[in-house]
């Protein structure tokens, strides 16, 4: 009888066991670059710089052609990868400095609270740019754990041409360091995520690692310096990817490549004037801090043995908005209960047949300023200033030159067969160019326009102190 009960025991022990591990929801890899352009990787056609860790999530998984973020900008960017929203729902825009003071909203929920509800370890290991302020770090805001900067590299007592206290780091609440060594970043923060995976093997985690580099000033380990052959931006691109090695190999080390879902991509595109220390956006238009495809379109791979079929590659518009409820759905968590512009673009990381964009239209903001709208293959550009290197090279050594300063009337694009943005077809497309005008009227309804001098009536306020 005893053995009998032993063995009854055991069995529902296993069994448990096995139900336990089929419910365990899947762990979550987001990798975030600052500054990277489309083409600065080898799977989207860099000749000069190896990308051999990049590549092959590329090859092993999904390559997305079409991919965006919500402001070519870092924070901007920054709080619709993590909120879900246009960074114009939730009035963060730019970069903010150390003199900000406003930050993310108490009432706004990022992926890393959003996963808490189901368990989930998270951590942030790099640049938050949400708010510096303690009321805004990202322990405040669903994380476990946080090391890395509150804001960009270059906001620091060695910039070119403006003034800036020292630079912290932190870790959790706490400045450990000033000004500390950036060669050291992209290593210590690698070393953090590998640890923290090992940690929580057993468990689901959220790792979010949003590298301060390739922003400028860049600086790279000895152990990748002077390897590339497009030198110091070429060096740090490749450290980029030897930490992505890492991190695969942490998950491999550990059995948790199968039920692991590994996604990297960039912030913005390249900041074009910097030349040499800058990124390139290959056959896109501008770069950084502008509102045409070099700004806003950027690279993005992701990995997920079993679940995304190896070589994948989709066309179809994505967005840095769409990961948030995208992570939610996969994690069974709720959605946050306050409206989101982002959608659930799981069946497109997937490969699901015949899945297509659940964005009827995209829009692109530049401050509160809309400049333009995608549907489909459409782009329709409104009047607007822009900035522009005019064909005139970028800077060398770490200096920048001077944009000029150029304006765009209204122009429709076809992104299809012309991804550079360099033919104005909207006299043979008044039909077209009539609806996106429809559809921008919207949006500024929902989120402004401050050339219509509209406020919106979806618009939330940011955290302030």
């Amino acid at each position: 009888m005893f053995r009998r009960l032993c063995f009854a025991l055991f069995a529902l022990a296993c069994c448990s066991t096995d139900l336990l591990a089929a419910e365990r929801p899947p762990n979550f890899v987001l990798i975030y670059a600052d500054d990277l352009g489309y083409a600065d990787l080898g799977c989207f056609g860099a000749k000069k710089i190896r990308t051999p860790n990049l590549d092959r999530i590329a090859r092993e998984g999904v390559r997305f052609t079409d991919f965006y973020v919500a402001q070519a900008v870092c924070s901007a960017s920054r709080t619709a990868l993590l909120t879900g929203c246009y960074p114009n729902r939730v009035s963060i825009f730019g970069a903010l400095n150390p003199n900000s003071k406003t930050g993310i909203h108490d009432n706004e929920t990022t992926i890393a609270e959003a996963l808490k509800t189901r368990g989930y370890a998270t951590a942030i290991y790099g640049k938050w740019h949400l708010g510096h302020h303690p009321k805004f770090l990202p322990t405040r805001h669903g994380f476990d754990e946080y090391f890395g900067l509150p804001y960009s590299n270059d906001m620091w007592p060695r910039h070119p041409s403006a003034k800036f206290p020292p630079l912290p780091l932190i870790e959790g609440e706490k400045t450990i360091q000033e000004n500390p060594d950036q060669s050291q970043l992209v290593t210590w923060y690698t070393e953090r995520a590998v640890k923290f995976i090992e940690k929580n093997k057993d468990k689901p985690f959220f790792v979010y690692v949003p590298h301060a580099m390739p922003h400028v000033p860049i600086f790279v380990s000895d152990k990748h310096k002077g390897k590339s052959p497009q030198g110091l931006y070429g060096d740090v691109i490749e450290e980029i990817d030897w930490s992505v090695g890492e991190i695969l190999a942490a998950l491999k080390k550990h059995g948790l490549d199968d039920n692991t879902f590994v996604m990297f991509t960039s912030d913005n595109g390249p900041w074009l004037n910097y030349g040499e220390h800058a990124g390139s956006a290959g056959p896109l238009r501008e770069g950084k801090g502008t509102t045409f495809e070099g700004g806003q379109r950027v690279p993005c791979v992701a990995r997920w043995p079993g679940k995304i079929p190896a070589g994948h590659v989709c066309k179809e518009l994505a967005a840095t908005i769409d990961v948030l409820p995208t992570l939610a759905k996969w994690a069974g968590a709720e959605l946050p209960k306050l409206p989101l512009d982002g959608k659930d673009i799981s069946s497109l990381f997937l490969g699901r047949p015949d899945a297509k964009t659940p964005h009827e239209a995209y829009y692109y903001y530049w401050d509160r300023h809309l400049q333009a709208v995608r549907s489909g293959p459409w782009k329709l550009h409104f009047p607007h200033a822009y900035r522009t290197l005019d064909g005139k090279p970028g800077g060398k050594d770490g200096k920048p030159v001077a944009y000029v300063q150029k304006q765009i009337g209204l122009s429709l694009f076809n992104l299809e067969n012309d991804i550079g943005e360099s033919k104005d077809v909207s006299a043979d497309h008044p039909d077209i160019v009539e609806r996106l005008k429809k559809l921008a009227d919207q949006m500024r309804e929902e989120l402004g326009d401050s050339a219509t001098k509209q406020q919106g009536k979806g618009v939330r306020p940011a955290g302030t102190l």
